[in-house]
């Protein structure tokens, strides 16, 4: 089965608002929300699947973005490369309005189990 489903999980301090506002960023990048609008991409919150040394203390939520439809396995490189690049913007722009380092962000595919 072709990658769906793509996970963001922030790391090294982050907060739950660091999590939502991230997702919320997430939510208004221009191709991104055309994709949800379009009805073939969600983005969900959950509770972080992992555990261990590198997750942040204060948080245990990631962000789950799901391509639906027959369309997906062909959308999936375009909005993973999307998602990263959100990121990046997301941390450079969380670095100019708050004090200290942002959190890290590991983006990765996942298989969602369908």
């Amino acid at each position: 089965m072709a990658n769906t489903t793509i996970r963001v999980r922030l790391t090294q301090g982050a907060s739950e608002s660091d999590t939502a506002a991230l997702k919320a960023w997430l939510e208004r990048e221009q191709k991104l929300e055309a994709h949800r609008d379009n009805g073939v991409l969600e983005i969900h919150e959950r509770a972080g699947t992992e555990d261990g040394p590198g997750s942040p203390m204060g948080t245990g939520m990631e962000i789950v973005l799901v391509l639906i439809g027959a369309a997906a396995s062909t959308l999936f490189d375009e909005v993973l490369a999307q998602v990263k690049s959100g990121v990046r913007a997301w941390r450079e722009n969380r670095r100019s309005v708050e004090r200290g380092d942002p959190p890290e962000v590991e983006v990765a595919a996942e298989s969602d189990g369908r």
